[in-house]
């Protein structure tokens, strides 16, 4: 049984502007002293694209990566959050900048920013490039937004249903 094509909620293109958009809005608040921290593994496609548009904006940040989990492949958080892979360079003394695909509840994004501050970071920062609605008081909000997403179910570009489809160029819906 082939499995239902997603709706497309956002071409590739439509992705592209929105991430040269919130580059731009990114970009007077950072310096090149900066640290994207990647949130594994949606974050991954997201982070790739805001970084290199960060730097055709003359912002030339570094890179780490954290690797959470709180979904596992369930269509809904698991209400905990596990830390699969810890931060590799030291952020002591300097900006970090937050990157994730979605905000759900913002679990991840809240344990992402509390591991950074305890690695010493000055100054945390958080962009994703969805939101959702949420009906509850989220745990963190983020500080900057990309896309603010209808509450359905999210593939492509970094979000997945049970790892798969994370790869499609656009963001679509299976629901």
């Amino acid at each position: 049984m082939a499995e239902q094509a997603p709706a497309i909620l956002l071409t590739e293109a439509e992705v592209a502007e929105r991430v040269a958009a919130v580059a731009r809005r990114i970009a007077p608040r950072i310096d090149d002293d900066t640290v994207a921290v990647c949130l594994l593994t949606g974050g991954l496609w997201f982070c790739a694209d805001l970084t290199r548009a960060l730097a055709r904006l003359g912002r030339n940040v570094g890179f780490d990566a954290l690797w959470l989990a709180s979904y596992g492949d369930e269509r809904a958080s698991l209400g905990r959050c596990e830390v699969r892979a810890d931060l590799q360079r030291p952020l002591a003394g300097r900006r970090a900048l937050i990157v994730d695909d979605v905000c759900d509840t913002g679990l991840s994004l809240s344990e992402a920013a509390r591991l950074v501050r305890d690695a010493g970071a000055k100054d945390v920062s958080t962009a994703v490039f969805a939101r959702k609605p949420w009906p509850a008081k989220r745990a963190i909000e983020p500080e900057f937004v990309a896309w603010e997403a209808p509450a359905r179910f999210l593939v492509g570009y970094g979000m997945d249903a049970a790892g798969a489809l994370r790869g499609l160029p656009y963001v679509g819906a299976l629901d």
